[in-house]
Formats: structure tokens, sequence, C-alpha cells
């Protein structure tokens, strides 16, 4: 694959017209915690109406593609916010929808690919990750929607920082979880065009953190990836596409344990009522965790989809 290009703030701002009316603008809220040693904003993108970010690059991608392309339908791989958002999109397009996930998803996300419409299939791993590096899935036919590495999926995922600096025009740190970088790509992008000073790192957990190890080698890396109850992010390497994107527009990575976005998880929750998955607050638990030269934090709160179980057991002072 060839490596990708930042999107220009053309391709941001016509994301944002493109999206009028499908997506919510996200309320930017303050964080109503004690002790932290700087100033922390929540950019609440759980609020979509698929409880996730996805929707913008899903969006995004589908209605830019046109008619014509998306006649057989679309599908994409994802471990379940992106599938939400491809499968929402194409209910909304009238065109079916399938979805290769990994033998783990979460029982919450699956059940709202099939509520939307989406069909579901399941392969190990491995499998799913092959995949997202080939961009292509035997036996399934039309649009191919790259959860990540997709021009028009990163220009989508961009417009979160658009309102975020009109929101918040000062900030000078944005926290983002770092999947396979399409958000933070995004985000970047614009922030790069709008207010170079300011700062975008990716967030990953200590389970699952290419991000960290290939930014202290200079090249990318694959590391050990165990699964946890944080699921929306973490891999074993990052895709070489977007190693060149990556490495160019992140200030750098900072990695949690599994108990810090427990805490953070309960956090949002006890003091905003805010429901986040364990991706969307790995962020937060970042952020509380300190980054030096910080003032002005927006961490990006990612989703929200949690299953109640797992929700139960953190809100009981566990991790799942």
């Amino acid at each position: 694959m060839q490596p990708l290009t930042a999107p220009s703030l053309d391709d941001l701002r016509a994301a944002r017209a493109r999206l009028a009316g499908v997506t919510f603008r996200t309320p930017l809220v303050r964080l109503n915690a004690e002790g932290a040693t700087a100033e922390i904003w929540l950019k609440l993108e759980n609020l979509q109406p698929i409880g996730s970010f996805k929707l913008r690059g899903a969006a995004n991608a589908m209605r830019l593609a046109g008619p014509e392309r998306l006649r057989e339908g679309v599908y994409t791989a994802s471990a379940g916010n992106m599938a939400q958002g491809v499968a929402w999109s194409a209910r909304e397009l009238g065109v079916p929808a399938v979805v290769v996930v990994p033998e783990q998803a979460p029982a919450t996300k699956l059940a709202a690919i099939e509520r939307l419409g989406g069909q579901v299939v399941k392969v190990p791993f491995e499998r799913w990750w092959q995949v997202m590096e080939d961009h292509f899935f035997p036996g399934l036919g039309g649009l191919f929607v790259h959860p990540v590495a997709d021009p028009a999926v990163i220009a989508g995922n961009g417009t979160v920082a658009l309102e975020i600096l009109e929101d918040l025009p000062d900030v000078d740190t944005v926290l983002v979880p770092f999947g396979g970088g399409g958000l933070s790509c995004g985000i970047a992008a614009a922030l790069a065009a709008l207010r170079p000073e300011a700062r975008v790192f990716g967030c990953e957990v200590e389970t699952a953190a290419p991000l960290a190890a290939s930014l202290a080698a200079g090249s990318r890396q694959t590391v050990e990836y165990r699964p946890s109850f944080v699921d929306g992010i973490g891999g074993k390497n990052i895709l070489p596409e977007m190693w060149s994107l990556v490495s160019s527009l992140l200030a750098g990575a900072r990695v949690v344990s599994l108990e810090e976005v427990a805490a953070a998880v309960r956090l949002l929750a006890e003091r905003h009522r805010v429901i986040a998955e364990g991706a969307g607050a790995t962020p937060l638990a970042a952020a509380l965790a300190g980054v030096p030269g910080a003032r002005k934090v927006v961490c990006v709160v990612s989703g929200g989809n949690l299953d109640a179980a797992k929700l139960c057991a953190i809100l009981d002072g566990r991790v799942p």
C-alpha cells in the first residue's frame, strides 16, 4: 500500500459540509475533578447517534463515494464502532452492509451492528487484522471502507478538531485514543493547518501499545497484543501506509494501565454521568497521569459502547 497523505484544510471543510445533518456537533465540557495538573476538557464523541466518532469517517467516505460505487453494498473490518458507523450509514443510504469482526468483539457492539441491519462475519483476530492490511476480504463484494487508512475516513474524523478549535481556540494539547491512527491523524492534520503550536498525542493502553514502541524506535514495531476490556484501540503494529502520517503528525504517545483506564471510566460516570468505553476513557487516564507542558488539554472521548457487565464491574471498583 502507498503511504497516505494528510487531508488538506479544504478536504476537512468539505467533509464537514458533507456531514451536516448527519453527525452531531458534540459538546466540549470542562472536567469536574480535583488534583489535575492542567485544565482538562472532554470532547464527547460518545454522544454521536451510534455512540462513537466513527460515524464521521464512515458517513463521509460513503457519501463521497456516491451511489454507483455503493450499488453492490459496502463492507468494513471493525471491532465494533466503525462497523456501526458503516451499518448506520448504509441503512440511511439504502444499501446492504457486511462487517468482518474479530471473534472477541464485545456483545454490545455486535448487537448494535445487527440492530442497524448489518451482517456480521466473525473471524479469528489474526485473520481480521489481515483484512486491515489487505483492504480486502475474499467473497465479499461492494465498496470496502477501511476503518483507518482511507483518506475520506481520516478527513471525516478530522472534523472533530474543527469543532474543538471553535470552542477552545487556545487549546495546546489534544489527547486521542490510538487504534490505527485515523482519528489522531485527522485531528492533527486540522491542528497543523489552523493551530500548529498545539500538540496531538496518541493514547494507548499497556496491553497493546505499538505507537509508543514504534516512535521510540523510529520505525514500525510489532508488539505483543493482549485482549482486554479496552477493545476499541490497540493492535500488534501500525499499518505501513499509516506510518508516515503517524510519525510526522503526532507529538508522541502516552501509555496508561488498565487500572488507570478503569478509574477514568468510573470518574466520567460518577462526575459527569458520561458512559465511556475503555478506548474513550484512555485519553482522560493519560491527562490525569500528567502530560509535561500541557496547560489546556482536550481529551477526545471517542465512544461509549461499553458492555453493561463491564461497566458494573468498573463502578464496583474492579477491572473487568
